[in-house]
């Protein structure tokens, strides 16, 4: 007869280790070596930008804003003057026509450069066939340098031989003065900063258009609404935000109108072409007066920011 034997006990658990030092910030620290290596290199790449900015931008305007109280002439140390460049230039007779000229473009070219590339965007986006070609027709002119394209125009305003007159003797029509003109010149200078500038305007609203969902229209048609009544309750509506976006921009580039003066009409006849930007050319260049012409740049500093606050403001999106 067998003893029994006893029941076998579990074998002990091994013990537990004993716990070792707390991690080093050795892990730690070389992912932030290298999280600064890779910000480092990207600075690195944007060093070189940032260098011309800040020559050619930051410096500039800033060294503007400090001799718009100065008198300050080429080979004469600058003297403060406080703000009697300001008080100067606002009593200035030019001071008065340039800015209602500069107005007055802009008006215009709200209601002309405005409406035209919005009408045109509407053509183009209708058309069935050769679409592309007119995209590259539209979008010529933006491709032309701008003084190219002035010297073209002033050469077509031509009150003797130029194009525009020829056609209409062509036409039987009575002939114009245009650039020649006081009460025409600002509107012929219109005529061609819309023409010269509207291909990337007209490109955007047809991208705009084309983003329209089509059952929007399909719902207008069944209701019985017109092309007129399409455009205005689906087409605006749907395209407002691009509208007004486009708008401001249009205020800014107008109120800043040079090229056109300069080449075609240099401020006349009688001033009735002289801007903000031509007057300020006019102070420095012409007059010798780099005071006047910082504290004419700082005035319209001021009014082109009210304008771009504003588009900053619309163009805001919230996280």
């Amino acid at each position: 007869m067998t003893t029994a034997q006893a029941p076998r006990r579990p074998a002990a658990a091994p013990p537990a280790p004993a716990p070792g030092p707390a991690p080093t910030g050795s892990g730690t620290s070389g992912a932030a070596r290298r999280a600064l290596s890779r910000q480092l290199r990207a600075y690195g790449f944007l060093a070189g930008g940032l260098l011309c900015f800040a020559l050619f931008s930051w410096y500039p305007a800033i060294r503007a804003v400090v001799i718009a109280f100065q008198k300050y002439t080429p080979g004469s140390a600058p003297e403060w003057v406080g703000t009697a460049n300001f008080t100067r230039v606002l009593h200035d007779p030019e001071f008065a026509a340039a800015w209602r000229n500069t107005l007055t473009f802009t008006v215009l070219a709200l209601l002309i450069g405005f409406a035209v590339p919005f009408l045109m965007a509407l053509v183009l986006n209708e058309l069935r066939h050769a679409k592309s070609f007119f995209r590259v027709v539209v979008y010529l002119p933006v491709m032309i340098p701008p003084v190219v394209s002035a010297l073209l125009w002033k050469w077509f305003y031509d009150p003797g031989a130029g194009l525009a007159n020829e056609t209409l003797r062509f036409l039987h029509l009575p002939t114009s003065n245009w650039t020649n003109g006081a009460d025409t010149a600002l509107l012929s200078l219109v005529i061609v900063a819309t023409w010269a500038n509207m291909g990337g305007t007209v490109l955007i609203y047809l991208a705009a258009l084309q983003g329209i969902p089509g059952e929007l229209y399909e719902a207008a048609e069944l209701d019985g609404a017109n092309l007129w009544q399409r455009v205005r309750h689906v087409t605006v509506p749907q395209t407002r935000f691009i509208i007004l976006m486009l708008m401001l921009l249009q205020i800014i580039a107008t109120m800043q109108v040079f090229t056109e003066p300069f080449v075609i009409t240099g401020g006349g006849p009688e001033n009735s072409t002289v801007t903000v930007l031509y007057l300020i050319y006019k102070y420095a260049f012409l007059y010798n007066d780099f005071g006047g012409a910082c504290a004419l740049s700082v005035l319209l500093l001021i009014v082109l920011s009210l304008f771009s606050a504003l588009y900053l403001r619309l163009t805001r999106t919230d996280d």
